[in-house]
C-alpha cells in the first residue's frame, strides 16, 4: 500500500513539474540586424581600416528569468587576435523594463534608455563599436543580454569589461546569447 501511494505521489510530482517547465519559455535574445547570419555595413566599424556605418545593432529578447531587475548587453569578439578577445559594447543597468535595443542605441546620444550606462570596450571608448575583422578573415560577434537579480550594478564609470562581467556573473539569473559573423 505504501509503495502503491509513494508511486502515485511521484506520478503526480513528475507531472506537475513537466507542466510547469512546459509553460517556463526560453530566455532568448535575438537581432535582425543580420544578413544570412552576417553583420551588414552598417554594424562595421569605421576606423581600424574598416569604412562600416559604426551602428550599434537592434538587440531584443523576452522571457528573462523571474525576479529579473536589470539587464547587462555584450557585444563580444572572441576570434579577436588580442589572446582575449574584444568587447565591442558593453551596457549595463537596463531597467528590468526594457526588452529591446533600437538600431543606434549604442552609437548615437540620447537614444539609449533611462538609466542605461555605457561602459569602456577595448578601443577605450562608452559606445559601440563595429566589428572589424583583419582583413581575409571572419570573427563571431556574440551579442549576450544577462539577467540580474539587482536594479544596478555598484561600480565606477571607469570599469573594465572584464569588470562588469564579474560582477553580472555574481549577480546573474540567467543569460541567452546569439552569435552573429563578420568577414571581410
Amino acid at each position: 500500500m505504501k509503495i502503491t501511494s509513494f508511486c502515485h505521489t511521484l506520478i503526480a510530482g513528475l507531472a506537475l513539474s513537466g507542466a510547469i517547465a512546459a509553460q517556463a519559455a526560453e530566455f532568448k535574445v535575438e537581432t535582425d540586424s543580420q544578413v544570412d547570419g552576417h553583420f551588414p555595413n552598417a554594424q562595421f566599424a569605421n576606423v581600424f581600416g574598416c569604412h562600416g556605418g559604426n551602428v550599434s545593432p537592434h538587440i531584443r529578447w523576452q522571457d528573462a528569468p523571474a525576479g529579473t531587475q536589470s539587464f547587462v548587453v555584450t557585444v563580444y569578439d572572441p576570434d579577436a587576435p588580442t589572446g582575449s578577445g574584444w568587447w565591442h559594447w558593453v551596457l549595463a543597468d537596463l531597467p528590468a523594463s526594457v526588452h529591446e535595443l533600437s538600431l543606434g542605441a549604442g552609437s548615437e546620444p540620447g537614444k539609449l534608455p533611462a538609466g542605461a550606462v555605457q561602459f569602456r570596450n577595448d578601443a577605450g571608448q562608452t559606445s559601440f563599436l563595429g566589428a572589424c575583422p583583419p582583413a581575409g578573415q571572419t570573427h563571431r560577434y556574440v551579442i549576450t543580454v544577462q539577467a540580474l537579480k539587482v536594479a544596478k550594478l555598484d561600480l565606477p564609470p571607469t570599469a573594465s569589461a572584464a569588470m562588469v562581467g564579474f560582477m553580472s556573473y555574481a549577480n546573474g539569473l540567467g543569460k541567452a546569447s546569439t552569435t552573429v559573423l563578420a568577414g571581410r
